[in-house]
C-alpha cells in the first residue's frame, strides 16, 4: 500500500510536497518492519496463505486511483493536462489517509489493554507501533498534506476527494471484518447469546434524548404557543390562553420543574452513600422522584397549556422530529432480520403517544410498541388533559415487567435496555444488557450514591471477552449486576449487537 506515496510524489509539482511525501513513505515503511518481527515470511507460507478479500478490494482500489481508473475521477475528466495531473497526488492521499488514520486510532484504543510487562503476546510490537506518538504524527502529516494540496480545488474536485475518502474508509473497515476468528467471541451479542430457537430478544428504550435530539415536551409546548390566539379577537370556539400568556405560563412551569427536580435529586442523596450496589435502597429512594413527576404532570394538566392542539399537527411534528444519528438504521436492521425473533418497546414519559408513533411512522419502524401517556382529544383538538400511563421510574419498571410476564414460557428472554436518566435506572439495572447513551448529570450523581458502575462499552466488551474466553461464565450478560455500559452514539450499539 505505502508504495502509493511514491506515485503521489511523482504526480505533484510542489517541491515541499515531494519532500513531505517522501518522508511519510520512509516513516510508513519503518512502521511495517514491525510486521516482519512478528511474522516470519517464507515462500511456502506465502504460496499457501489465502489473500484476505478485504485486502484485495482495498489494494485494487488504490491501484485504480493511482492509475486514474476510478469512475468518479474519469467522469470529472479532471486529469486531461499535465497541470491537472498534479491533482492526482491529492486523490491518492484521499484514498490512503483513512487507512493510516484508522490504524493510528485502533492502536491508541488497544494500547491501554496490553499489559506492559507482558512479553508473550505475539502482536504487542505491532500494537505498540500503531499506538505510538510517532504513528499518530504520521497520520497527522497525511491529513495536513491532504488539506494543503486541495486548497485550490474546485467544489467538484473536493467532492471527488470526499467520495474517495468515504470509499476508502469503508474498504479499510473491511480488513478486520474479513478476518476469520480463531477463538469464540462475545460479540456480536446477537450471534453469540441469541439463539432464536431458545431466546426471545426484547429491546426497551427511552424516547426523549435517547432517540431524539430535542425533548418532546418542549416541542409540544412550542406548538401550543405558536398556534394559540395572539389577541382576544382571534379566540375561536375553544377557549385558550393568549400566546403571550401561554409562553409566560410555560416558562414558569419549566422553571419550577427544573428547580424542584434538582431539589428532589438533592434530597434523594441525603442518604448514606452505599459501599456496594444496593438495588433495593435505590428503588425506595426513586419513589421520591416518582411522587415529584406525578405532581409536575398534574400541574401541566391543570394549567391548560396543552389545550387546543390539532391531532394532525402533532403527527406532522412527530414526522419532522430530529432523531439521534444511527438510531433508525439500527432498529431497521433489527426489524428486517426476521430470524432474530425480536420485540421492541418504547417506554416513555412523553405526554403524547401519537407524537412518538408519528416519529416512527417512516422507515418501517411503525411496528414498534409504544408505551407512553396520551392526550385526550375532542373533535380533533386536545383538551389539555393527559391520560397518565407512564409517569415515573416505578411505572416504567412495572410496564417492563408486565411486558415480559405476558410472554409465553417457551423461550428465555434476552433483554436490552437503553436510557439516559434516573427515570430509566430501575429498568436499566433489571435488563441483561444495560446501555446508557450520554448519561445525564443527575444520573451520574445518583449512580455514585448507590454503587452503580459506569463502564465505557468498548473496555467493557474487552473484559467480557477475557471472561468468556476463559470459560468462567456460561453467559456474559446478567441483570442486576449494577453495571451500566456507556456509549456516545447508536453506532456503538449497532456494532456490539449486530456487528457490521
Amino acid at each position: 500500500m505505502f508504495c502509493r506515496y511514491e506515485a503521489a510524489e511523482e504526480s505533484t509539482d510542489d517541491d515541499d510536497a515531494k519532500v513531505g511525501l517522501s518522508e511519510m513513505r520512509k516513516n510508513a515503511i519503518e512502521a511495517l518492519k514491525n510486521h516482519d518481527t512478528v511474522i516470519q515470511w517464507d515462500s511456502d507460507m506465502v504460496k499457501q496463505c489465502a489473500v484476505n478479500p478485504g485486502t484485495v478490494k482495498y489494494t485494487g482500489f488504490l491501484l485504480a486511483t493511482t492509475s486514474d481508473k476510478v469512475e468518479r475521477v474519469k467522469a470529472a475528466n479532471s486529469l486531461a493536462t499535465p497541470f491537472e495531473r498534479t491533482k492526482l497526488a491529492d486523490y491518492i492521499l484521499g484514498a490512503m489517509v483513512p487507512c493510516v488514520r484508522l490504524y493510528a486510532d485502533l492502536g491508541k484504543e488497544l494500547l491501554p489493554f496490553l499489559d506492559q510487562g507482558e512479553t508473550t503476546y505475539p502482536y504487542k510490537s505491532i500494537v505498540d507501533s500503531y499506538g505510538s506518538q510517532g504513528f499518530e504524527e504520521l497520520a497527522l502529516q497525511n491529513e495536513e498534506w491532504l488539506d494543503k494540496l486541495s486548497v485550490t480545488f474546485t467544489s467538484e474536485e473536493l467532492d471527488i476527494i470526499e467520495k474517495l475518502y468515504e470509499k476508502a474508509m469503508k474498504l479499510v473497515l473491511g480488513f478486520p471484518l474479513a478476518q476469520p476468528l480463531d477463538q469464540k467471541s462475545v460479540i456480536p451479542i446477537i450471534s453469540r447469546e441469541h439463539n432464536p430457537a431458545e431466546y426471545r430478544l426484547v429491546i426497551f428504550f427511552n424516547f426523549d434524548q435517547t432517540c431524539t435530539v430535542v425533548n418532546s415536551s418542549a416541542i409540544l409546548a412550542e406548538m401550543a404557543i405558536i398556534s394559540a390566539p395572539k389577541s382576544d379577537e382571534n379566540i375561536g370556539t375553544v377557549v385558550r390562553m393568549l400566546s403571550a400568556d401561554l409562553r409566560s405560563t410555560w416558562g414558569d412551569l419549566s422553571k419550577q420543574y427544573t428547580e424542584e427536580y434538582e431539589q428532589c435529586i438533592d434530597t434523594m442523596l441525603l442518604t448514606e452513600k452505599a459501599e456496594n450496589f444496593d438495588y433495593e435502597r435505590l428503588h425506595k429512594v426513586l419513589e421520591q422522584l416518582s411522587d415529584f413527576e406525578k405532581r409536575a404532570n398534574t400541574r401541566v394538566s391543570k394549567s391548560g397549556v396543552l389545550k387546543g392542539l390539532k391531532l394532525e399537527d402533532i403527527k406532522r411534528a412527530g414526522e419532522l422530529m430530529l432523531l439521534q444519528d444511527g438510531y433508525k438504521s439500527f432498529l431497521q436492521s433489527i426489524i428486517q432480520n426476521e430470524q432474530l425473533n425480536a420485540d421492541i418497546h418504547v417506554l416513555s414519559y412523553c405526554w403524547c403517544g401519537d407524537l412518538i408513533r408519528s416519529a416512527f411512522s417512516s422507515g418501517g419502524l411503525d411496528v414498534l410498541n409504544v408505551h407512553a401517556n396520551e392526550f385526550i382529544h375532542e373533535e380533533n383538538l386536545s383538551t389539555g388533559e393527559i391520560v397518565k400511563k407512564v409517569e415515573t421510574p416505578i411505572d416504567k419498571l412495572q410496564a417492563c415487567r408486565k411486558i415480559l410476564n405476558n410472554y409465553n414460557n417457551d423461550k428465555n428472554n434476552l433483554t436490552v435496555q437503553v436510557g439516559d436518566s434516573p427515570n430509566d435506572l430501575l429498568c436499566l439495572l433489571q435488563a441483561d444488557i444495560s446501555i446508557v447513551l450520554n448519561p445525564s448529570t443527575s444520573l451520574k450523581r445518583v449512580r455514585d450514591y448507590f454503587g452503580v458502575s459506569f463502564i465505557p462499552l468498548f473496555p467493557g466488551i474487552v473484559e467480557k471477552q477475557k471472561i468468556f474466553a476463559a470459560g468462567e461464565e456460561s453467559s456474559c450478560w446478567n441483570g442486576l449486576s449494577g453495571v451500566l455500559y456507556t456509549i456516545s452514539s447508536w453506532a456503538e450499539i449497532h456494532a456490539v449487537m449486530l456487528g457490521s
